[in-house]
């Protein structure tokens, strides 16, 4: 069973010991990501909505680099500062997955890194015909 590390410019490097997503077998498991925009190294808005699309962006990109989409992702977990975001959340996950509805869970935290006000990760299946 093939094990590696995803890695791309198109995401925010990882600010710890971990990687942006690690590849097992036919699965990849896309580490959290927050709304940092991987050239300035900065939080992308001072909204959530803004952050979220900013979320989604990083977490296509490394998808992408696995050879995953968003319409293969079977598992997310939202992260949120402020259960009162959910909706405005809500609507930048749903342009994003489209008719994909991904199995997920919300939690609420009492802070993350950086002070973004979300984070979400992401467990999606390869597609064979690459």
């Amino acid at each position: 069973m093939r094990f590696e590390e995803v890695l791309t410019e198109g995401a925010p490097k990882p600010i710890g010991p971990y990687s942006q997503a690690v590849i097992c077998g036919d699965l990849v498991f896309c580490s959290g990501q927050i709304g940092l925009d991987p050239a300035s190294g900065i939080i992308a808005s001072d909204d959530v909505a803004g952050q979220a699309e900013r979320v989604m962006l990083n977490l296509e990109a490394v998808l992408e680099k696995a050879g995953a989409s968003p319409s293969t992702v079977v598992r997310t977990t939202l992260y949120l500062v402020n259960m009162a975001d959910f909706a405005s959340v809500n609507q930048v996950y749903a342009k994003h997955f489209g008719a994909a509805k991904p199995a997920r869970s919300t939690v609420a935290v009492a802070s993350l890194p950086r002070d973004a006000k979300i984070e979400m990760e992401a467990i999606a299946f390869i597609p064979r015909e690459r």
